[in-house]
């Protein structure tokens, strides 16, 4: 049986939980410790999960077992720094080179990330090569690649265009449970003069009208206390909170097509 590999930003890690907690066909779950899986690690635990914890210097002999064992499921997730986000070259040049090493190892590799400033517009063409031993897929709804996890976790491009439009009145954040979590790192919040960097952010809002932050129900709970960082986050702007519905529909849906892909080499 395979080892897919999924390769994720840290700001969906719930999604991976909410995927990994409902397939009882996975038999083994693995999570490459490169210092950015302790909250992942945390939430599989406390889910219930368990999971083996791997050295990224040591992935070619430690997962050789797992691919060899045709009676298993395995998948492996490796966790990719957040900050990374905002040097877009950088983020292509350090995931392309994950996927070219992570190949190696894995029998599919799924990305849990949109286009992310269109970055990874041609990752599935720029690995056609890699299509015969490991597949390389994105996340996607019916007609093309999602723009970055809000759109993903609102369903797909049309259903965040529509929400776009339904907000261009005022410029409002979209907050998902992680998002919420870590909008310090995301905003780059400098935590040693942090006033200092929120006077420029309400400076930023200002001018470019952001006056609301809409939550995102995603049916996920695996991130605590969503409401009162949303909440915490309107008061320093003096924002109006909306809600909106998310869900997990577009992330299950992109898992079980390459489950299925990668399965079917084994039957």
């Amino acid at each position: 049986m395979p080892l897919l590999t999924i390769l994720s930003c840290k700001i969906l890690q719930d999604e991976i939980v909410h995927i990994l907690e409902n397939d009882s066909t996975v038999d083994e779950i693995l999570v490459v410790g490169n210092g950015q899986e302790d909250d992942f690690s945390s939430k599989l635990r406390k889910a219930g999960l368990q999971f083996r914890l791997l050295s990224p210097g040591k992935l070619r002999p430690d997962t050789e077992g797992y691919r060899n064992d045709h009676e298993k499921y395995t998948v492996m997730i490796y966790m990719v720094e957040l900050a990374l986000h905002e040097f877009p070259k950088i983020l292509k040049t350090e995931i392309y080179k994950l996927v070219d090493e992570l190949s190696k190892y894995s029998d599919a590799i799924l990305m849990f990330y949109g286009l992310c400033g269109n970055v990874f517009d041609k990752i599935e063409s720029d690995f056609v090569h890699l299509e015969g031993t490991c597949p390389v897929r994105i996340l996607r709804d019916d007609t093309r690649t999602v723009d970055d996890c809000v759109g993903a976790t609102l369903g797909g491009c049309n259903e965040y265009l529509a929400t776009l439009k339904q907000f261009s009145e005022h410029g409002t954040f979209l907050f998902t449970p992680m998002y919420a979590h870590a909008w310090r790192e995301i905003m780059r919040v400098d935590p040693e003069k942090p006033d200092k960097s929120i006077k420029m952010l309400k400076k930023v809002n200002e001018v470019t009208g952001y006056k609301r932050v809409a939550k995102i129900k995603t049916g996920l709970t695996y991130t605590e206390n969503f409401d009162e960082k949303v909440d915490e986050f309107a008061e320093i702007f003096d924002f109006e909170v909306l809600e909106i519905e998310g869900g997990q529909s577009l992330f299950e849906k992109c898992y079980l097509d390459i489950k299925e892909e990668v399965l079917c080499k084994y039957q």
